[in-house]
């Protein structure tokens, strides 16, 4: 079985994503932040394959936390990961700046940090999606 982590499951395409793999027989785990006023698991809290009823685990760690990123990777072991993680809320891009280079430009730089470190580098395959408020 093909295990695959999307970062920013939570929103639409993460959720639409998520899915299509379970669909097609993929164990699923997601990455979301706790820490998110905004964030919410309600996209994706009924996205399961109907014929063998399997979810997407959801695992809460933060694109800013190298540590605990690392971890996560070395304990799934993806095969594949999406990365559809960004702070996208146009004004809070604005309002917060340094924050939205750190989590969506600084989080991906984390996440291939992060599979190095795991040793995924010849194992798994990465999809960056990105953001225009990169």
């Amino acid at each position: 079985m093909k295990r695959a982590l999307i970062t920013g499951i939570t929103g639409q395409d993460g959720s639409y994503l998520a899915e299509l793999l379970l669909s097609k027989g993929y164990e699923v785990h997601g990455l979301t932040r706790s820490s998110s006023p905004l964030n919410s698991t309600a996209p994706i809290s009924n996205k399961c394959d109907t014929e063998t009823n399997n979810k997407a685990i959801l695992h809460y760690v933060d694109l800013a936390d190298a540590f605990n990123l690392t971890e996560l990777l070395e304990n799934i072991r993806p095969d594949e990961i999406y990365n559809l993680a960004a702070q996208s809320h146009v004004r809070v891009s604005f309002d917060a700046p340094e924050y939205t280079a750190d989590v969506t430009g600084i989080g991906t730089l984390r996440i291939l940090e992060a599979v190095r470190k795991a040793g995924l580098l010849h194992h798994a395959r990465f999809y960056q999606a990105s953001s225009s408020e990169m």
